[in-house]
């Protein structure tokens, strides 16, 4: 594995190819926690891992430097999955001071309790945004990116190696030997990055934007995040990807969403599907979240245009799973502009009307008033599907 950046400058972090789950993110392809080790007349170890990989990172370390000659130990985000191996880490490198803004200190105590084994308080020095900390032949600068995607996150950019600690930005989860973007095919690579960006910054697409604008004179020849690989070669390629999804620019896309009982809910979804079908031009997907993921939801829902969802009753509410990918999708406020509920029921209405507020409170245009059946949808119900799905596919032909 090559783990050279630059001279003087390595990965020293670890690779989880067993994760399946993180945090109702399915990393199909597993991931990294990224660690950066910058040898200079100071140390600097940038990040840390998750606390079950410390002490293999701490091996990485080792086998270019003494532990005891490590000076800054840079941590960008307090987030466990880079942070939780923070105490040890300062235990294991003793005359270590840890590096970060005032934010971070605050909740790395919070999780960590902010003291060294002995009981007395880690030596730290807080930066601001902007302040630079020279190595000697180099120097780091701290960029504070708030809510990108936490409130204390930050970036360091290595100055005289124009090298882009870019923290969660740029990520992907995706278990490799390769570190580097051109060692591993690009449509993967742009593929993991983005179910990163839709399940982990979608919500904070106005700050990426801010970020994007700030970082436009900065001369970069490499974003180095702290998951998955590092970008040197196709640079552009990521940045106009980012520039697209937080412009939360859609696509002529229909998405018909649904979870159904005794199928006939999915009979309604199948009318809507092929009422979007018949419409030139529009790319019309359909997903059963019980045979799903939220995670593909998540990625599916980055550049649609309009969605229909709908659900079976259950005890006078939507479906659990339907529940959950509402909840999911409300909480990621992803550009979709147009939509409509539907759903059956038997003797109790419920589901229909709890998805057409869950639409309220996302701000979807509803296109169709509430299409609801009991037990079996008709002919004359099925049609009303048809044309709903129409209506949405022409609303998300303006969308373009």
């Amino acid at each position: 594995m090559n783990t050279e950046l630059k001279n003087g400058i390595h990965w020293v972090g670890y690779v989880d190819w067993s994760v399946r789950d993180f945090h109702s993110y399915e990393t199909k392809r597993g991931a990294t926690y990224n660690a950066y080790l910058i040898q200079d007349e100071k140390t600097a170890l940038i990040d840390t891992v998750k606390y079950l990989y410390t002490d293999q990172m701490l091996a990485n370390v080792a086998s270019h430097v003494a532990l005891d000659s490590v000076d800054y130990v840079v941590c960008n985000h307090a987030e466990p999955d880079h942070a939780s191996g923070v105490a040890d880490v300062m235990n294991a490198c003793p005359n270590a001071t840890l590096v970060c803004n005032a934010k971070c200190l605050e909740t790395l105590q919070s999780y960590l309790g902010g003291t060294y084994s002995d009981g007395s308080p880690w030596r730290v020095q807080v930066v601001t945004n902007g302040e630079t900390l020279s190595l000697g032949a180099r120097t780091l600068q701290f960029l504070f990116t708030p809510m990108v995607h936490w409130p204390e996150s930050m970036m360091t950019y290595a100055q005289e190696d124009k090298l882009l600690f870019s923290m969660d930005a740029f990520g992907q989860h995706l278990a490799s030997s390769e570190r580097f973007d051109d060692e591993v095919p690009l449509d993967l690579l742009l593929e993991e990055a983005r179910t990163y960006y839709a399940n982990i910054v979608m919500p904070y697409s106005r700050q990426v934007i801010q970020q994007l604008e700030k970082l436009g004179g900065v001369p970069i020849e490499m974003i180095v995040p702290a998951h998955g690989v590092i970008w040197r070669s196709h640079i552009p390629a990521i940045l106009d990807a980012y520039r697209a999804w937080a412009g939360r620019k859609t696509l002529p896309k229909v998405l018909v969403v649904f979870d159904t009982m005794w199928h006939s809910t999915e009979q309604m979804a199948d009318a809507i599907y092929a009422g979007a079908c018949s419409v030139d031009g529009v790319t019309v997907g359909k997903i059963n979240v019980r045979a799903s993921s939220l995670t593909q939801l998540a990625d599916a829902s980055l550049d649609t245009a309009a969605m229909a969802v709908g659900s079976a009753t259950l005890n006078a509410r939507m479906m659990p799973a339907m529940a959950a990918a509402m909840n999911y999708l409300t909480g990621l406020r992803p550009p979709v502009k147009y939509g409509f509920a539907f759903g059956s029921s038997g003797w109790g209405p419920g589901s229909v009307e709890e998805l057409a507020a869950n639409l309220d409170s996302l701000k979807w245009e509803q296109v169709a008033p509430a299409l609801r059946c009991k037990f079996r949808p008709t002919d004359e119900e099925l049609q009303k599907c048809f044309d709903a799905g129409v209506a949405l596919a022409e609303k998300a032909l303006e969308a373009k």
